[in-house]
């Protein structure tokens, strides 16, 4: 997936390592010349210098091809402004903001933000659980946060399909709890058979959506 960064500082340039470890394509908004070129000495990425609040700069990142926008900045103005500007202008399905001042949470949310993260973690955790995949979706969490019920939508012309889970043979980290096909939900059974547009709901580790996303052989 194509994911769009505001802001390359240490929140930003993270990011960026993450989504590059989960083979996803960043490209970084960065308005400091001198970070531009850090990150561009360290990582073979697209990079625009300039402010992501412009609408010449966004179109020079082509950001009508991103799936998702993650801004990062110190300034919740600017990460407000550029999240919207991603909805209403060019389109992207999925915005992320960070909030420096705790007081400005509900207010981003309210006025359109899909995720406002005033801790730095949680942005990293959303982007390995939520970004990752458009085809993995983080339904509940459970544990303090350990583990996390996930919701899977198989693809067309699944690789699997018509075949039983005893033959995937699942490792014990993933439980698949439901399978929902056609309407109807169904407790899986090791001679259950997975079917392309199949909908499953399974509980695992909350950092394991890439070994998930490995086992069960879905792409983006």
């Amino acid at each position: 997936m194509k994911v769009t960064i505001i802001g390359g500082g240490k929140v930003g340039y993270y990011l960026v390592r993450t989504l590059i470890e989960h083979d996803h394509e960043p490209t970084v908004i960065e308005r400091d010349k001198s970070v531009c070129e850090h990150i561009a000495n360290e990582m073979d990425i697209p990079i625009i210098c300039g402010d992501a609040t412009k609408l010449d700069i966004l179109e020079a990142a082509e950001l009508q091809e991103s799936g998702a926008l993650v801004s990062v900045t110190g300034s919740d103005e600017t990460n407000l402004i550029v999240c919207q500007l991603a909805k209403k202008k060019f389109g992207v399905a999925k915005t992320v903001a960070k909030s420096n001042n705790p007081k400005n949470v509900a207010v981003m949310q309210a006025l359109g933000i899909d995720n406002v993260i005033n801790s730095t973690d949680s942005i990293a955790s959303l982007i390995e659980r939520e970004v990752d995949t458009s085809r993995i979706k983080q339904v509940l969490s459970l544990d303090r946060g350990e583990v996390t019920l996930f919701e899977v939508q198989l693809p067309p012309d699944y690789i699997y399909d018509g075949k039983m889970l005893m033959e995937i043979k699942l490792p014990v980290l993933f439980n698949i709890v439901s399978i929902t096909r056609g309407g109807c939900m169904m407790i899986p059974r090791g001679q259950s058979m997975l079917k392309s547009g199949d909908k499953l709901l399974v509980i695992s580790e909350t950092n394991a959506v890439k070994e998930l996303k490995s086992v069960l052989r879905i792409k983006d």
